[in-house]
């Protein structure tokens, strides 16, 4: 492939990964990225060997096995005599693939002579600042990425335009906002004057105590990967060697490992968000941009709080960017404060542990239902599917109403395409309701069972009995939630033999059984059935939910059956649509067609009333 061909393959690769993030509804904050970088910087003298031959392969092998994401690279032809006409760095460009940067100090042998910089990633911004040099003119190449500075360099023999130099370096490093690394060959020795001035303000990641100068039979440590210390504590070093010579130059290759920090007030993902609420406990649910250790600090006041985190046999588990942290022992009906702490782990081995910094949230707060309690207001929305305008009007009209809960009945977080698109919807709609303070739970509709990521959804959310049906009480209230799975057979086409819902119907069968039969339903006051695709009142010519389940709910004591599915609002008394008891079918997802059920439980009476996105009633109804 020759430059071209790749620059244009990059360019279309860029624009297709552009596309794609558009269509999954790319995250405002990037989730987590491995965020270790490798250095490399090497004095190639010009690729040449001891006995006067160019091997570009050598060096990209170097490379390759340093597996570098920048490359700090000194002594470059570039379309010189001695080079025949060839240009060093962008053959070395081409075929290690990486993005190249070049700095030309001075002409030489009708061409050009200096050093360059390679990357994995296209540089942001470059630049080029003259250095002193009494032998031959200097420079230091400055290139700025997504999330560090490198400046390469190769200095003067002279003592005095090195000292001068080194302010010179200062100035760039002091400039930057970013995590700053200088490297290249800095011709002095770690005990030297002009070292010692480097150190004032740098920290030497490469080993000082390993020369790597002759190659041969080296002799003097002259090359140097150093980060600034005014960037902070930006950064740990995980690794630093001095790598076997090949066949081309008179340097060893160096090369530094580190990890860089996130930044304290980007270490969470959004806000946390209540799941799975019951009297006495709840789940607190977040993410983190980084693998962290994390707990809950709560308690019934700001003062005097009680610590929980997520273990698994005596081990805190902090492998993952996943986290749910479950509060048990919850006085019912008590209002509760808590905040969240996440502390980033950079480093996680055996006997060696790296912590960074910790970010910790406001404080939040929380009141749960008492046993039996007899009032709540729940409101519940379906079909939202990707529609901004949708959830914004729906979020509006819900801060209207006062509510214990949101139940969102599917087809809200719909063909999750990975981990981001998930966290990224997931979060637009906890941040929209305030799930911070006010539980959400969420229904699984045939649109969340679409996509590459839509078998990992559950591990974002923290379902009651840990499946995507089950059942759950608020109050003296019972409500019970059915999966119904995808709405075509398992055997046709689009699912490509991978799903498998008639035996998991089958389970919701034996679940319902089991559950009408609990003392859990048989006491409840009411009784809501939830479930995303109607088992009554549905047009559609597979309803394989409606008959396997329905003669087991003829004789059921539910007061309503809540569903969406078809993005048509519909209400069905009893026996409209054959249907034992009432059933409420909401919209969507357009903001001419969603709507919001509001569930109202005050004493004995219980109501349902359900308003368009303007807010008018378009109807409602004694259960």
């Amino acid at each position: 492939m020759n430059y071209s061909m790749h620059r244009t393959f990059s360019l279309a690769f860029a624009l297709l990964c552009s596309f794609v993030g558009a269509l999954v509804g790319k995250a405002q904050i990037s989730p987590y990225m491995p965020k270790v970088k490798t250095v490399l910087t090497y004095n190639i003298r010009n690729a040449t060997t001891d006995d006067g031959q160019v091997d570009f392969a050598d060096v990209v092998a170097t490379i390759q096995r340093a597996d570098a994401d920048f490359v700090a690279l000194q002594e470059l032809d570039s379309v010189t005599g001695r080079s025949k006409g060839k240009d060093v760095f962008r053959e070395l460009a081409l075929l290690s693939q990486y993005y190249p940067v070049y700095g030309s100090a001075i002409d030489y042998d009708g061409g050009r002579y200096g050093l360059g910089i390679l990357s994995k990633q296209k540089p942001l911004a470059v630049r080029k600042i003259a250095l002193p040099g009494r032998e031959e003119a200097r420079v230091l190449l400055v290139a700025e990425f997504q999330v560090v500075v490198l400046a390469c360099t190769h200095l003067s023999l002279t003592d005095e335009d090195r000292m001068a130099s080194a302010g010179l370096v200062l100035a760039e490093a002091e400039g930057s906002t970013k995590p700053f690394l200088v490297a290249g060959d800095f011709n002095d020795v770690p005990d030297s004057k002009f070292m010692k001035q480097i150190e004032r303000d740098f920290i030497v990641l490469s080993p000082k105590d390993k020369p790597t100068f002759p190659s041969r039979s080296p002799k003097a440590c002259i090359d140097y990967i150093a980060s600034f210390k005014g960037s902070g504590e930006s950064l740990v070093l995980r690794e630093t060697e001095v790598m076997p010579h090949g066949r081309v130059s008179d340097h060893l290759p160096v090369l530094a490992r580190f990890q860089l920090k996130t930044p304290v007030e980007r270490i969470l993902y959004g806000k946390p968000y209540l799941q799975n609420p019951s009297p006495d406990a709840v789940s607190v649910m977040f993410q983190t941009n980084t693998i962290a250790h994390a707990w809950v600090e709560y308690g019934q006041d700001t003062l005097n709080l009680r610590r929980a985190r997520m273990e698994y046999g005596g081990q805190a588990v902090c492998h993952d960017i996943e986290h749910k942290v479950r509060l048990e022992g919850l006085q019912p009906g008590g209002k509760y404060f808590y905040r969240v702490c996440a502390q980033e782990i950079l480093h996680y081995a055996a006997y060696s542990k790296v912590l960074g910094d910790t970010q910790v949230t406001d404080f939040y707060s929380f009141q749960l239902p008492e046993e039996g309690q007899e009032d709540f207001t729940a409101l519940i929305f379906n079909d939202l599917h990707r529609n901004p305008e949708t959830i914004k009007l729906m979020s509006e009209l819900a801060g209207s109403i006062p509510h214990d809960f949101v139940l969102f009945n599917g087809d809200c977080i719909p063909d999750p395409a990975s981990k981001e698109d998930a966290m990224y919807m997931l979060h637009r709609l906890a941040s929209a309701f305030h799930a911070e303070e006010i539980p959400a739970i969420f229904v699984r509709g045939n649109h969340e069972i679409r996509n590459f990521h839509s078998a990992a959804l559950p591990s974002l959310l923290d379902h009651p009995g840990g499946k995507t049906y089950g059942a759950f009480s608020w109050g003296d209230t019972r409500f019970v939630v059915l999966d119904c799975g995808e709405d075509k057979p398992d055997d046709h086409p689009v699912y490509y033999g991978l799903n498998d819902f008639s035996a998991f119907r089958r389970q919701q069968y034996d679940f319902l059984q089991e559950e009408m039969e609990s003392r859990e339903f048989r006491k409840a006051e009411r009784r809501v059935l939830v479930s995303h695709i109607p088992l009554w009142g549905n047009d559609d010519k597979y309803r394989p939910c409606s008959e396997l389940w329905t003669p087991l709910l003829e004789d059921a004591r539910f007061d309503v059956a809540l569903s969406g599915h078809t993005h048509r609002f519909r209400y069905h008394s009893t026996g409209d649509a054959s249907n034992p008891f009432p059933v409420c079918i909401g919209g969507g997802p357009g903001a001419n067609s969603a709507t919001m059920m509001v569930l109202t439980k005050k004493g004995k009476n219980f109501s349902l009333r359900v308003f368009n996105t303007k807010g008018e009633e378009l109807g409602a109804w004694s259960l």
